[in-house]
């Protein structure tokens, strides 16, 4: 195929996402059969002599809101009207991009009522710089090898090592929070210390065991997702960090809890004073228990929003009903629905869900589309 045939026929597909995503967000809306004419009529102008298109601020809002929806490994989108969508579609620079990145902090922490942001920098277009973040969340910890193995979280030892590199050198603390590394186009990256003001973190204590103290546990309030590309109507954009609040087993059952990550069920079983020789007497369950109870107990102490993993699948049942009352087909990843810890005893684990992508969407950077 020739080139020019490949960028014609590139462009019928945008086209052809445009327009489809126009009937479906401009119905939603409300808007009439004459709008939405009208509207791609103009898209498919502005795509076959410019090459593009601009979204207006009204179409990226609740396209951003449907890509939520989309999500087929969320189990949080019964709340997908509630996204507040951050314009940054001008920012150029790397230092405009860390102020929009400290804004978006500020905003979704809200003093522990945890709101759902997203923040969209400019979309991939030929010619022009982009805005890279190379975070895999904006707040996570970092983690060091050392000769006594790995201290902080080694899901972050690559890209401590990156950060280290360009200049960074943390406390070397089990919980050091990286800075922001971002890049412009091809220029060399940089990094920002995200300022201590802005950043939440709850100690993890239990309501009944007192010696948990012991293990000095704490984690970040919001986790906010900045390694997945967004895509709305054919439009790519590569930075697009959006956050929800936590399902307590993010942090109990994977964060704390894998083997991969702070692999704490042997430390919990031992303040629990339970014997851990025998996989059959269950220590690794009942360590899973009490460690997200901790999280629970603590987050809710310190007032930060946070939803555990019962209600959540309640909240996704509701979410399931309203769908099929709007006439839509709810799509989902059931290997991410069911939470980690007592699945069975949710709907989610006895339901079946079809595992088609709809757009908008979210992408992880580098995925086929």
């Amino acid at each position: 195929m020739k080139i020019q045939d490949q960028q014609l026929e590139q462009l019928e597909e945008v086209i052809a996402k445009a327009s489809s995503f126009i009937h479906e967000c401009y119905e939603e809306l409300g808007k009439s059969h004459a709008q939405i004419a009208m509207r791609i009529a103009d898209i498919t102008e502005a795509i076959r002599y410019q090459g593009d298109y601009e979204i207006t601020f009204e179409e990226l809002e609740h396209g951003a809101k449907m890509a939520w929806r989309n999500s087929n490994r969320c189990i949080g989108r019964l709340f997908w009207e509630s996204l507040r969508v951050h314009d940054a579609r001008h920012i150029e620079t790397e230092a405009g991009a860390a102020e929009a990145l400290f804004q978006h902090i500020e905003t979704a922490t809200n003093g522990g009522k945890i709101r759902p942001v997203i923040t969209i920098f400019p979309p991939a277009r030929s010619g022009k710089a982009v805005v890279q973040i190379k975070n895999e969340q904006l707040i996570r910890y970092a983690g060091y090898e050392t000769d006594q193995g790995i201290v902080g979280d080694p899901i972050s030892v690559a890209f401590t090592k990156e950060c280290q590199a360009l200049g960074w050198q943390g406390a070397g603390t089990p919980f050091d929070v990286l800075p922001l590394m971002i890049q412009v186009g091809e220029r060399a990256p940089q990094l920002f210390e995200i300022p201590e003001s802005l950043i939440m973190e709850i100690p993890i204590t239990h309501p009944e065991l007192s010696n948990f103290d012991e293990l000095k546990l704490q984690w970040y309030a919001v986790p906010m997702v900045s390694n997945m590309v967004l895509e709305i109507g054919g439009v790519i954009y590569p930075a697009a960090p959006f956050n929800g609040w936590y399902m307590g087993t993010e942090i109990g059952a994977r964060n704390f809890a894998d083997e991969a990550r702070y692999n704490l069920l042997p430390r919990v079983a031992e303040v629990m004073g339970i014997e851990t020789k025998r996989e059959s007497s269950l220590w690794r369950d009942k360590a899973l228990v009490e460690l997200n109870v901790a999280v629970l107990h603590s987050f809710q102490k310190h007032g930060v929003a946070i939803v555990d993993h019962h209600t959540a699948a309640k909240q996704f049942k509701r979410f399931e009903d309203n769908e099929e009352q709007s006439g839509r087909d709810v799509t989902g990843d059931w290997t991410w629905l069911i939470p980690p810890l007592s699945p069975a005893t949710t709907h989610i684990f006895h339901s079946h869900y079809a595992n088609e992508v709809k757009l908008p969407n979210f992408f992880y950077r580098g995925a086929k589309r």
